[in-house]
């Protein structure tokens, strides 16, 4: 007797246990449409092209000769552009540069500044290239990019390109 009580009880378990997941099926299943997805804002190639030449004309500007390399959210290459006069490695350092400040969400003259005070190594052991030169790009306070320059005064390009081309709607974190 007292094994088939073990035995129901068991099984009443185990069938309470195989309805539970059917419970939080039917609460997954109410979930509109809406509620399970969320607007995302990316960068186009036409607005990577305009970041790379308003960056450009900076440089130009300023007698200065860079390479760049734009990236949308995910870390994507859109747009990449170097001077002529850049060096042979200077875009694979802007891309670095980039993809370092779209990981950690800040200039990479910052993560620099927190690898060399010892405050994190985190990016040293990680192959970022917490070297400075990139920003990224937030509009509406969502990271939607990142624009890495290799070259003189690299993040200054970056974010004279996000002024001119977001005309003070996006900002590079940069200042």
């Amino acid at each position: 007797m007292k094994r088939i009580l073990t035995i129901r009880a068991t099984l009443t378990g185990l069938t309470l246990l195989l309805l539970l997941p059917l419970d939080a099926q039917k609460e997954a299943h109410s979930v509109t449409a809406k509620q399970a997805t969320r607007e995302i804002k990316i960068i186009s190639s036409a607005g990577a092209r305009a970041l790379a030449d308003a960056c450009t004309a900076w440089a130009e500007q300023n007698k200065q000769v860079v390479a760049m390399a734009i990236l949308d959210w995910g870390g994507n290459l859109i747009e990449s552009h170097a001077m002529e006069g850049a060096p042979m490695n200077a875009i694979d350092t802007a891309l670095l540069k980039a993809k370092s400040a779209l990981r950690w969400r800040r200039p990479t003259s910052v993560t620099n500044k927190m690898v060399r005070s010892g405050e994190n190594l985190a990016p040293t052991f990680m192959r970022d290239f917490p070297q400075p030169g990139a920003l990224p790009i937030l509009v509406d306070g969502q990271v939607v990019g990142a624009m890495g320059v290799s070259g003189a005064d690299g993040e200054k390009c970056a974010q004279a390109a996000i002024d001119a081309v977001f005309k003070g709607e996006a900002t590079g974190l940069g200042r």
